[in-house]
């Protein structure tokens, strides 16, 4: 058991991997190193600029202040003989919240993970902590990841949840109870995939302006009459998060669709993956101006609906398309790829003009 004042009441906790400990002044160089990360700017609430003073002050008096009051255990993360990142577990009482955070050339190895994990454990079998909460900025995939991987419960976006240096902004949720399994609940959708002109892989951020593009371009938004108008940098953006936050939680999987040079051609996504059954999905895509009629959307799409029946891909059953009347193009591709109609629902496709048509219905099975 942990007595005294700090540094003598923070726990050494260690997995052979990474240990977590108190900070010491030797840190502070590579602190204020990681303090001063773009990333960190961009995801934290660090002051920017991060001068070596208030590292100095955040790691000698306010850490020490968070452990000797008890509203927050703050661990320097050890790695290897020197200071990688830092693990905080925040509040007072049952309920708790946590922060991770590393320096920039310690990412990519999973040392977060065994970090927080060590954090979490110490906070639920020895701190008292009952529940404890993750937030992030909606779109920082990294701190998803890690979450996901920890076995917190993914909630949703959260409006208006953090203050930052001013800004109040939106909030990725989840949490963790006391006694929950600490491995994923549930199959992060995400893969890549290849044919002979094209790469299929996850969204990035870097498509943006081709999607703003291609969404702001009448023909496409004639038959998806349901996106923002104005079509703005923002929604695509929204669009790119939404599609890690649907891969994290299992429900969809979406693929850019890119050419040999990563350009951005269209995308492709297979929806309600979650189903209870475990066999069914839907396909939908749209394709960029500049990429239609050259056959682009029929390969993508074979090689999604091959991989979809792959037992050793996502082992799907059955395929649902659905294409409104006038949709020549996407009726086209349905019928490439082998699916059959089976019925049309009359009035329920609403295009960007505002009249109703008719959707018809497609599936293939495996």
């Amino acid at each position: 058991m942990s007595v005294g004042a700090w540094p003598l009441n923070v726990p050494v906790l260690t997995d052979g991997v990474v240990t977590l400990r108190a900070h010491t002044p030797a840190d502070l160089d590579r602190m204020n190193e990681m303090a001063n990360d773009p990333d960190m700017a961009r995801w934290t609430a660090v002051p920017v600029p991060n001068p070596r003073s208030a590292t100095e002050k955040y790691a000698m008096e306010l850490v020490p202040h968070g452990w000797d009051s008890g509203t927050s255990l703050c661990w320097a993360i050890e790695h290897e003989g020197r200071y990688v990142g830092n693990v905080d577990i925040r509040g007072k009482g049952a309920l708790a919240d946590i922060g991770y955070a590393l320096h920039p050339d310690a990412r990519g190895r999973s040392l977060a993970v065994d970090a927080a994990r060590l954090a979490i454990d110490h906070a639920f079998v020895e701190a008292g902590k009952e529940t404890i909460v993750w937030r992030a900025h909606v779109g920082n995939l990294a701190s998803l990841r890690v979450a996901h991987t920890l076995g917190f419960r993914l909630h949703g976006t959260q409006p208006d949840a953090l203050l930052e240096r001013g800004r109040i902004l939106d909030a990725w949720t989840g949490s963790l109870r006391f006694g929950d399994a600490p491995v994923p609940r549930t199959t992060w959708r995400e893969s890549t995939l290849t044919t002979e002109r094209l790469t299929l892989r996850p969204l990035a951020t870097t498509d943006v302006p081709r999607i703003v593009e291609a969404c702001a371009d009448p023909s496409t938004r004639h038959f998806l009459s349901s996106m923002p108008e104005p079509y703005r940098e923002s929604d695509a953006l929204w669009y790119v998060h939404d599609s890690w936050w649907q891969a994290a939680v299992g429900h969809h999987e979406t693929w850019a669709v890119a050419d040999t040079d990563d350009r951005l051609l269209g995308t492709i996504r297979l929806l309600a993956l979650d189903d209870p059954t475990g066999g069914l999905g839907e396909i939908g895509y749209w394709t960029h101006p500049d990429s239609r009629g050259r056959g682009i959307m029929t390969e993508a799409a074979r090689a999604v609906v091959d991989y979809a029946f792959d037992p050793d891909g996502l082992d799907r059953r059955r395929l649902a398309l659905v294409a409104a009347e006038g949709n020549v193009a996407s009726r086209r591709i349905a019928d490439a790829l082998g699916f059959t109609q089976y019925g049309t629902e009359h009035g329920t496709a609403r295009l960007a003009d505002g009249t109703l048509t008719d959707h018809h219905l497609y599936e293939r099975l495996r």
